[in-house]
């Protein structure tokens, strides 16, 4: 192999392993949101689309990878299947460094999520329940919701509590 084709293969290998690095969803700029805003962030992050904030409106969110399970909660009728952005998939569009996330629902109501749970869990920011967009009185439209039946050790009042509808903000701490 000649000296060229080694430093041509050797930067090649490097730019492969720079991309390992960081998540495609960590190197796109975030759009501004043109519709109603449903979902604010804060806090420490470092990708915004509205001065300091990064808003999501329906549009913003759908265009993030989809994913679905189906689980039994305490505040549904047997099993429900919940779609929506992975939780680390948004917190990683918006560049969130941090250790904790202070959740906020419309009511003002509000509860401390671990980052540590969107990376070790397939935690959901629900938009659809069972394959309908969820109004203000059915606890949307959106809500956090952990996947309870694939790791039984969620099913306990601590992860209970900390999945909450009429979800509208994020701040990153």
């Amino acid at each position: 192999m000649t000296p060229q084709a080694f430093a041509q293969r050797r930067s090649l290998l490097l730019i492969w392993m720079a991309g390992l690095l960081l998540s495609p969803l960590d190197a796109l700029a975030l759009e501004p949101a043109t519709g109603s805003p449903l979902l604010t962030i804060t806090g420490n992050i470092k990708q915004t689309n509205a001065g300091r904030l990064a808003v999501f409106d329906m549009e913003l969110l759908e265009k993030l990878p989809q994913h679905s399970f189906e689980t039994k909660t305490p505040w549904h009728k047997g099993p429900t299947k919940f779609t929506g952005p992975l939780l680390r998939d948004i917190l990683a569009a918006t560049g969130a460094r941090g250790h904790t996330l202070l959740a906020t629902a419309v009511n003002d109501y509000r509860v401390t999520i671990p980052m540590d749970d969107a990376q070790k869990h397939d935690v959901i920011v629900v938009r659809l329940t069972n394959g309908q967009p969820m109004a203000l009185r059915d606890k949307g439209p959106l809500l956090i919701m952990y996947p309870f039946d694939q790791q039984p050790m969620l099913r306990s009042a601590l992860y209970f509590s900390r999945c909450i509808w009429q979800l509208r903000g994020l701040e990153v701490q």
